[in-house]
């Protein structure tokens, strides 16, 4: 019997703002929203972006003024709106009119030589044969040189790239835990995992007395690591800027520290651990093999997701330079205007030219469907599959290539055979990669017309979520399985209203690619589909909770069913409390630095089992021979 993988979690941070209970979702859609939800919307967010804070049981602003739930929208919602979302770069992250850089110069002698003086340790090593160096004493040297000198000095530059998808103004993750230093994406990755764990409504630890200790999982990864001066950024550029190396700059700039960072910090997990990357399909790469573990009865509880902060200046040129993202001179061309609009840089499947970057974490919790029953759990959704195929052979690295057909076309196949032909053609949707390059929109929506025609869709509908949060590019694709989840609440389907209109070379004969958001009916089906650099493509079939519940109810039974219902209603009220507790800007960070470390002079070792005094279960030891026809 394989286990379902059901999404009984889920949290993290983008432009949109936090993941939890579908905010971030909620702020995309949010002229479609009830007064009710987008009254939450708006509270939650003025709390993240630290306008408001809590006082006792009342809310305040800045300046100390009560300030009622209702009034929230009409004072602060123009400041809300602008600070969230894709917008010009704000200075915290770095100035896109005044970009740092070291320019170098060539400097020639005239009538003169080339005369300065320096402390003698400020000498290069060794130093030039041409250069005529005096001892001024006290520790001063003269120096002269004849002839032409190369130097670098500070300079600033103006960059042609000046929007991106940053986290809501005023939310700095390093104020709501003890950082100690650490990088952007593992302070939001501490972040992320709690909101997500928080989200369940469930104890970790009475998870844990359920299972064996090595039945839980943390899957994760970032793509490049972390850029910022604290890990890999300050590690390649410190001795060239005259700074030295720290001491954590290599271990913090690790891709695996996102799931090394959940182990050691937040859920002190003992089971598998795993890090895959694959470009832009990183967060799926890691939820295939969540769910495949799962699946095989190897992992009962698993924390999937990624995180990456690659708004700076260095990933900025990068990407800008392979003429990947928009920037200025595009905009104002596409648009024919002499500005151009920053909270309209990403297009998908519109008139477009290039993509733009974004910083997130996404992190889901899964749960088998056996314990998800017994412990009474939530469920947003299930994994059916992930499918993972490479391009083959490709002349360029970067281009896309058929391996998406394989990974979209068995996904749809899987979704059909277990669901059925109307699910598939009346109830289902896809959450596209959508990068907003004009390679990308023919690509990506032929792959979809042709599998639309072989499976008989009419006007199936695309969402794309780059066009308000960027590309987080490692989570991105937790990015969509967010919206995926938001769908399936609120039956909004999110249009993407950046653009006017598609494209003329988008494939869209039976797509529905709205320019607006609209209500749609009960949705049973979310592909999320990811095309990464390199050839990684990845798509997950994915169930709405109410498909996973009569699964559920067709392999239990009612009864079951009844008294799961039961056990439902109070993890539903630790539900709220976090929910409330979270709109109010009070998210008590899990970061166990230094606690709950597990004495090794206490592990019991036997030939059959490992026990550990901090855990209640033992965890066992292979007893049968898996190849016991072959030896």
């Amino acid at each position: 019997m394989t286990r379902l993988p059901l999404i009984i979690g889920m949290g993290g941070i983008n432009a949109s703002g936090r993941t939890s209970f579908h905010q971030g979702f909620r702020r995309i859609v949010i002229d479609k929203l009830t007064a009710q939800a987008r009254q939450e919307t708006f509270v939650g967010l003025a709390s993240l972006m630290k306008i408001i804070t809590k006082r006792d049981d009342t809310l305040v602003d800045a300046d100390g003024n009560l300030v009622l739930a209702e009034e929230i929208e009409s004072k602060f919602g123009q400041q809300i709106l602008a600070g969230t979302l894709i917008r010009k770069i704000e200075k915290n992250h770095f100035d896109p009119d005044a970009t740092h850089w070291h320019q170098k110069m060539k400097v020639s002698p005239t009538d003169t030589p080339i005369t300065f003086e320096l402390r003698a340790k400020e000498l290069p090593v060794p130093v030039p044969s041409s250069w005529l160096v005096s001892d001024l004493g006290k520790g001063k040297v003269s120096v002269e040189i004849p002839e032409q000198l190369t130097f670098t000095h500070d300079s600033y530059r103006d960059n042609p790239i000046k929007a991106a998808g940053q986290f809501p103004t005023g939310f700095e993750p390093t104020e709501l835990y003890k950082s100690r230093n650490h990088p952007r994406g593992l302070q939001v990755t501490i972040f992320a995992a709690t909101d997500a764990i928080r989200s369940t409504g469930l104890e970790w630890d009475a998870i844990l007395d359920k299972i064996s200790p090595d039945e839980i999982g943390t899957y994760s990864a970032s793509i490049a690591g972390q850029m910022h001066d604290e890990g890999f950024g300050g590690l390649v550029k410190s001795r060239l800027t005259g700074s030295r190396v720290s001491t954590k700059q290599l271990a913090l700039g690790l891709n695996t520290m996102s799931t090394d960072f959940i182990n050691a910090y937040v859920t002190g997990n003992v089971g598998t651990t795993f890090t895959s990357s694959g470009a832009c399909a990183t967060f799926l790469y890691n939820l295939r093999a969540a769910t495949h573990d799962m699946a095989a009865g190897r992992t009962r509880v698993a924390i999937v997701g990624s995180s990456e902060t690659p708004i700076t200046p260095e990933m900025i040129e990068g990407f800008g330079n392979m003429s990947a993202l928009a920037n200025e001179e595009g905009l104002k061309k596409l648009d024919g205007t002499d500005t151009a609009d920053h909270r309209r840089t990403s297009r998908p499947f519109g008139h477009n030219c290039g993509f733009t970057m974004g910083e997130g974490a996404q992190f889901v919790v899964l749960m088998d469907d056996a314990l998800a029953l017994e412990m009474g759990a939530k469920v947003l959704g299930s994994v059916a599959d992930v499918f993972i195929n490479a391009d083959g052979y490709k002349k360029s690295i970067t281009a896309p290539g058929p391996g998406n057909y394989i990974t979209m076309a068995k996904s749809v196949a899987l979704a059909e055979q277990v669901l059925g032909k109307e699910a598939l053609q009346e109830r289902s949707f896809i959450l596209a990669h959508g990068s907003s390059t004009p390679q990308n929109r023919v690509t990506e929506s032929l792959i979809y017309h042709k599998v639309a025609e072989c499976f008989n869709i009419d006007n199936w509908p695309v969402a794309a979520p780059k066009a308000y949060i960027g590309h987080t590019l490692g989570p991105a694709s937790g990015d969509q399985m967010a919206m995926a989840l938001g769908i399936f609440s609120d039956n909004i389907m999110p249009g993407i209203t950046t653009i006017d209109e598609v494209a003329e070379d988008v494939h869209n004969e039976h797509l529905n690619i709205a320019t607006d958001h609209w209500h749609c009916p009960d949705m049973d089906i979310a592909f999320i589909n990811s095309k990464g650099f390199g050839g990684n493509n990845a798509t997950a079939t994915v169930f709405s909770p109410k498909v996973s519940l009569a699964m559920m109810e067709k392999r239990y039974g009612a009864e079951a069913m009844e008294t799961y219902q039961q056990k439902l209603v109070e993890v539903e009220k630790a539900q709220q409390v976090y929910r409330d507790n979270a709109n109010d800007g009070q998210f008590d960070l899990i970061y166990k630095f230094g606690e709950g470390l597990i004495n090794e002079a206490d592990i019991e070792l036997t030939s059959d089992s490992l026990t550990f005094a901090e855990f209640k279960n033992s965890i066992a030891l292979p007893n049968q021979n898996p190849f016991d026809d072959m030896v």
